[in-house]
């Protein structure tokens, strides 16, 4: 019997930690937790009972969900309970987040939330808070202030909080995110993120106006060789992973515009590297370019007014306005949306009389 993290290339490998716990919207990502060989002489067995021996400190209740999810599948297709596992018969478990070796701790915080019930919640990030430990940010996350929320979220080996999270976005964008409350909440979620049925909308703005009024964006994304914080996109498919974001105009303001964007996928960073390789960059977004004057002259009353602009908002402009899926357990479509933060309504004001 193998059971171990399947070595795959670098790009596309299960993350170290610190990697792993990086931020970006990584909705639809999934990585192997569990890679288990059935042995030359394993006996026909149910797949849920072969899984609970080989995973002795996983509960039957969490590898069902997971079965129901299809999350577990055997020989790259996804089975159910009763299938009976055959010999050298490969099946792997694929989980929402990447494994961790640290422990979550509790911590009281003002969270802002737009809905909760027993199987999840709907929380308004703000802007400057990071979503989950890493290095350099171990406490203070959003991660700690739900294991703190959530203290009836049920625990998983050694006693680890498994705090909710299907995805994640950005430390300096602001915005929904949904959080599963119980297993087979995070396992649902996290499946409708993986096929893409989630709706998410974010509104940006970005430098310079589309020649188009709205438009697709497609073009894989992947880490930068030159630089591992940045993600870029290559057109060729070569490198990164499948990426598309489905973008609208709706308002111009001459040398800036806001945008709708809708994301088809959920990799780190895509609407960021998206809009900067179609010359476009978020206003603010030091990572990317947008940190100072892209479109405009950079003289004179026009790089005072814009310098103003980029100080009073030192962030990239980009808030996760609405989230619409399937509820796990009533299978209700929901939907729900949340209003801009008062800085980013203050740089539309102020580049609203500008254009004026």
């Amino acid at each position: 019997m193998e059971e171990n993290h399947t070595p795959q290339d670098e790009d596309d490998q299960v993350p170290s930690t610190a990697d792993a716990l990086e931020e970006g919207d990584e909705g639809d990502e999934l990585y192997e937790h569990h890679r288990i060989r059935a042995d030359k002489g394993q006996e026909l067995l149910r797949l849920d009972k072969f899984l609970l021996n080989r995973l002795p400190s996983t509960s039957r209740t969490r590898i069902q969900n997971a079965i129901r999810a299809e999350a577990v599948q055997v020989n790259d297709r996804p089975a159910k309970s009763n299938y009976r596992v055959k010999p050298l018969d490969v099946i792997t478990i694929t989980l929402p987040e990447p494994p961790r070796e640290f422990k979550v701790v509790p911590e009281p915080m003002a969270l802002d939330i737009r809905f909760e019930d027993s199987e999840l919640l709907l929380v308004n990030k703000p802007a400057g808070l990071v979503v989950h430990p890493a290095f350099g940010n171990w406490n203070g996350t959003l991660v700690n202030g739900l294991a703190y929320h959530l203290n009836n979220l049920p625990t998983g080996r050694n006693g680890e909080i498994r705090p909710g999270l299907v995805h994640r976005i950005d430390k300096d964008t602001s915005g929904l995110l949904v959080v599963g409350k119980t297993e087979w909440a995070m396992t649902h979620l996290s499946q409708q993120f993986f096929h893409h049925t989630i709706e998410r909308t974010y509104l940006a703005l970005v430098w310079g106006v589309p020649k188009e009024t709205s438009g697709t964006i497609r073009g894989h994304i992947g880490r930068s060789v030159k630089d591992r914080k940045v993600q870029a996109v290559y057109p060729d498919g070569e490198q990164g992973k499948h990426a598309v974001t489905h973008y609208q105009v709706l308002r111009s303001f001459g040398k800036v515009a806001l945008l709708k964007c809708n994301l088809e996928t959920g990799r780190t960073h895509q609407i960021r590297a998206h809009m900067k390789h179609i010359g476009h960059p978020l206003f603010g977004d030091a990572t990317y370019g947008g940190d100072k004057i892209v479109y405009g002259q950079r003289t004179g009353a026009y790089k005072s007014f814009a310098e103003s602009a980029l100080a009073m908002m030192p962030r990239q402009a980009l808030h996760a306005k609405s989230l619409g899926f399937v509820h796990p357990t009533t299978h209700e479509h929901l939907h729900f949306e949340v209003e801009l933060p008062a800085d980013f309504e203050a740089l539309l004001a102020k580049w609203e009389q500008y254009a004026e």
